[in-house]
């Protein structure tokens, strides 16, 4: 075959050491483990506690594991694409930053925000920039430091995320192996249910907009997840009518890890078996961009070459989709 797909050919992670679990959550806020654990299914999350450090450290991180693991030379990446909701600084890039840290002078970088579907959107663009025939080798990498927009006073959002990051890398295949199929779409409608309200243009940062705390997340739980579990679940159901897939032809669904519920409901549109539904939500909470690579790296041993592999997601905007990948090397 001489048409070009992209295949993730390597898979790097990372999460920072310290673990807020849910007990801890307890001693914070009035919440406890059961209320967290029935309604969201996370019992702790990981935080960069390092105020000196923030997003472009745990990308670094995981784009290193995956240079060590898949024994690359930086020098051969093309270029780079930092999918976050937290970038280092409002103006410069952080996927700049890490791009040159790691190596990988030879590339060019840029930021990718989408929220929490950031990554997926990012594999979209890293898979259109491969099948062009340009770039060999585009580096993905999804990575927030949630705790750094976090209002731990706040139990509505501060039970929810986490810290990590994940990278993969898109590859050219000749063999029809790679990204097969993509579903995305937006809708503003989303604004007002998800956000940070100071910071940015709208309304610039000022003394007043500190003292009344406008610059950490907040959300309506009840809409986003209304949102959410619809969306999502359709996207799914979309990809798989769309490739003639059944449930039996599902190896592995990868989904957003934003509340046990919502990826519940959309296994159970796809009328998948409780096995094929990959979940790490119980170790890191919602990592927004890293939730994806976090998935594929904790599971990547389980993955065989031609696997037929759906990714979903939704985040604030709103955004959302599905991605259908056939999976493209067995792990060594």
């Amino acid at each position: 075959m001489n048409t070009i797909t992209a295949a993730i050919t390597a898979v790097g992670a990372y999460v920072p050491d310290f673990v807020l679990s849910n007990k801890v959550l307890e001693t914070m806020v009035d919440t406890n483990d059961e209320w967290i654990t029935t309604r969201t299914g996370i019992k702790e999350r990981r935080i960069l506690q390092d105020p000196d450090k923030g997003t472009s450290f745990l990308a670094i991180k995981a784009a290193q594991d995956l240079i060590a693991k898949a024994n690359i030379d930086p020098l051969e990446i093309d270029m780079i694409i930092m999918a976050t909701a937290t970038a280092d600084m409002p103006v410069a890039s952080t996927g700049v930053y890490v791009a040159t840290e790691i190596g990988a002078t030879n590339a060019f970088a840029y930021d990718l925000q989408a929220a929490c579907s950031s990554f997926l959107y990012g594999m979209s663009t890293a898979a259109a920039y491969v099948q062009s025939g340009r770039y060999k080798k585009v580096l993905l990498i999804g990575a927030d430091k949630m705790s750094s927009i976090v209002d731990y006073t706040d139990r509505a959002t501060c039970i929810i995320f986490g810290d990590g990051a994940g990278a993969v890398l898109f590859e050219p295949n000749y063999e029809g192996l790679g990204l097969q199929d993509e579903y995305l779409r937006s809708d503003g409608v989303g604004r007002d249910f998800l956000k940070i309200p100071a910071g940015g243009s709208l309304i610039p940062t000022t003394l007043a907009t500190v003292q009344e705390n406008r610059h950490n997340i907040i959300q309506d739980g009840k809409t986003v997840f209304k949102y959410a579990v619809t969306n999502m679940a359709d996207a799914s159901e979309l990809i798989l009518k769309r490739n003639n897939l059944t449930n039996e032809d599902v190896n592995w669904l990868v989904p957003h890890q934003a509340n046990k519920r919502i990826i519940d409901a959309t296994a159970s549109r796809m009328n998948l078996e409780d096995s094929k539904v990959l979940m790490n939500i119980e170790r890191y909470g919602n990592t927004t961009s890293a939730t994806l690579p976090l998935v594929l790296s904790d599971f990547e041993h389980l993955f065989k070459k031609g696997d037929n592999v759906i990714f979903a997601a939704f985040g604030g905007g709103f955004t959302w989709g599905s991605i259908y990948i056939k999976w493209a090397y067995d792990k060594k």
